[in-house]
């Protein structure tokens, strides 16, 4: 109990230095395009944090003049994220904290807290795991909006990596076919409202839901 009280008041990169391994939990691009070496992988949920498009992205799924719309967790006690934790080892450690430093860190204004990750798997225990965080002082946080109004903006954005509506859609498609019995509303709303607009505009095409799969088991 000691020890955990202790992890509960250190610094990320404090706990990271004392362990050979490391579980980095994904509720966002990272459920289908980690990007960095991983042991394995667990589907599971965080409690304590709700899910929402409230952080702007002026370059992986947006720019300078039309920042698009990602995700970022908002704290509430009586919520839960789903998503995937990967377990990184030996020489991963660094390797994935190097590369998602600059994905997260420099490029996305996140930073870093130890959360407490419960796998989807029956007979699992609760892993603590690194994840990163938006906050509303960044100085891309967009903040909420109507569902209407968010899917208008990510139907229009684009970045580096590509369409925003890509990024929404692939996350959809993550929790549908990972978690099926889970309704994230605030998702699926936006998503439901995108599909509406883009519909008007000839339509756009979803990716395929078996990629997504194969990332996140």
């Amino acid at each position: 109990v000691k020890q955990e009280s202790q992890e509960a008041t250190m610094k990320p990169q404090d706990i990271i230095r004392e362990k050979s391994s490391l579980w980095i939990f994904g509720y966002g691009s990272l459920v289908w395009k980690p990007d960095f070496a991983y042991r394995r992988s667990k589907v599971g949920h965080i409690k304590g944090y709700k899910r929402r498009f409230w952080h702007g992205d002026d370059f992986y799924r947006g720019d300078k003049e039309k920042p698009g719309r990602v995700v970022t967790l908002v704290e509430d006690e009586d919520a839960c994220t789903w998503g995937v934790a990967y377990e990184v080892t030996g020489s991963q450690v660094e390797e994935s904290l190097r590369y998602l430093n600059v994905r997260e860190v420099e490029g996305g204004g996140y930073v870093t807290a130890m959360v407490e990750f419960i796998p989807r798997e029956k007979g699992q225990g609760a892993l603590s795991a690194l994840v990163y965080i938006a906050a509303s002082d960044n100085p891309i946080y967009l903040g909420p909006a109507p569902d209407r109004e968010i899917a208008a903006q990510i139907a229009i954005c684009r970045g580096s990596t590509g369409h925003n509506a890509e990024y929404l859609v692939r996350l959809a498609d993550f929790m549908r076919l990972c978690c099926p019995e889970v309704q994230d509303e605030h998702l699926f709303a936006i998503e439901a409202a995108l599909l509406d607009i883009l519909r008007d505009c000839g339509g756009i095409k979803s990716p395929e839901p078996k990629s997504v799969l194969l990332a996140a088991v």
